[in-house]
């Protein structure tokens, strides 16, 4: 048992506090990985916030890169001293869905008041997300990990855990884009400007962004938008059907806003579908016609994770950036220390950030 520093959340709504933790050694088929960089997505906010409900107190965080320090019994392909990302995705390969190549869909559970962290005084601390990735140090299993090149600076290393995996996923892998179709975004934030150039990598032949700034919408354009429209004029969808001249075969919605899910369906083509990437609040509640849908042939697709295999998804994500086809620089907005992070949690719900990372 060693003792770290990590940012529990004691009381939903509060501020995080930085404190002394236990963590205990790897058991079998665990991998525990030193941090060097954890970058904030909004599912830690929404947690911390009470939005999804949770034990507490807890460790969040899950969007993590670092360096093997330590392995259990049992683990293979990992070595001291690898450089690696650490996903949230915990597949235990044998269940339907991780046999029918979906480990996003897991069905054997893990239950993080059990995991492999403790309170100071040994008393229970919730490892969330599988991960508990706000500390100095994480154990966890080794199907969450993907060793990444020694070239890869950790803070870019760490957007691959989660951010960039779900955008580029959402189209890629959910959404099944081919060449020449249409898409558009909803939402420009960090998950969104990854949805934006997976469809740029993709073949999109128009890329429509939707948001609430026109700043956003700049951005947005940067990752590979061939369009910008404002959210909040009188009637979105029509703005962007006419930038594309017709309705979208795919519309990503990136943001956990019930108001974005009541909208998506007004921009697709017929045969299209909305493709449910932003988590709303517990209980949020969307209404729609299924006659149109049934009429027109659309559909609408929960998309996790992107519906990544991380083994294989990842390393074609480092190398399209590596050949200066996928943005990672331009993601990352500002770095903060360990102590920073809830100044660094402002910055990300005011909604001006596209990914702040904490750098250990």
């Amino acid at each position: 048992m060693q003792t770290i520093k990590a940012a529990v959340c004691h009381e939903f709504g509060q501020p995080l506090v930085v404190e002394d933790v236990r963590l205990r050694a790897p058991e079998t088929g665990e991998v525990q990985v030193d941090l060097e960089a954890v970058a904030i997505c909004h599912s830690d906010i929404s947690y911390a916030g009470g939005s999804w409900g949770g034990s507490l107190p807890a460790v969040y965080g899950h969007e993590a890169a670092g360096r093997v320090s330590a392995i259990g019994a049992g683990v293979n392909g990992f070595k001291v001293g690898d450089p690696v990302v650490v996903t949230l995705i915990r597949a235990c390969g044998q269940c339907p869905s991780c046999g029918g190549g979906r480990p996003t869909g897991c069905e054997t559970s893990h239950d993080g008041d059990y995991g492999p962290l403790s309170a100071a005084d040994g008393g229970k601390l919730h490892q969330a997300m599988a991960c508990g990735a706000f500390a100095e140090k994480v154990v966890v299993d080794q199907s969450q990990l993907v060793s990444i090149p020694e070239t890869l600076a950790m803070d870019l290393a760490s957007l691959l855990s989660c951010g960039v995996i779900t955008g580029v996923g959402a189209v890629v892998n959910s959404a099944g884009l081919r060449p020449g179709q249409d898409v558009v975004v909803i939402g420009a934030g960090g998950v969104g400007l990854n949805a934006i150039q997976g469809a740029r990598i993709a073949g999109a032949r128009r890329i429509v962004a939707v948001d609430m700034t026109e700043d956003k919408l700049e951005i947005a354009r940067e990752f590979g938008a061939t369009d910008g429209v404002l959210a909040t004029s009188d009637k979105p969808w029509r703005d962007a059907k006419e930038a594309i001249g017709r309705g979208a075969d795919a519309v990503i919605v990136t943001v956990g806003a019930v108001p974005a899910y009541d909208q998506a369906p007004q921009y697709l083509a017929g045969g299209g579908r909305v493709i449910m990437v932003g988590m709303p609040h517990v209980g949020g509640t969307s209404t729609y016609e299924p006659v149109n849908f049934a009429a027109a042939g659309q559909g609408m697709i929960g998309s996790k994770m992107g519906d990544v295999v991380i083994r294989r998804d990842i390393p074609w994500m480092i190398d399209l950036y590596s050949q200066g086809r996928l943005k990672l620089d331009e993601l990352i907005s500002n770095r903060w220390s360990l102590d920073q992070i809830n100044e660094a949690i402002e910055d990300t719900k005011s909604g001006a950030a596209k990914r702040n990372v904490i750098m250990f």
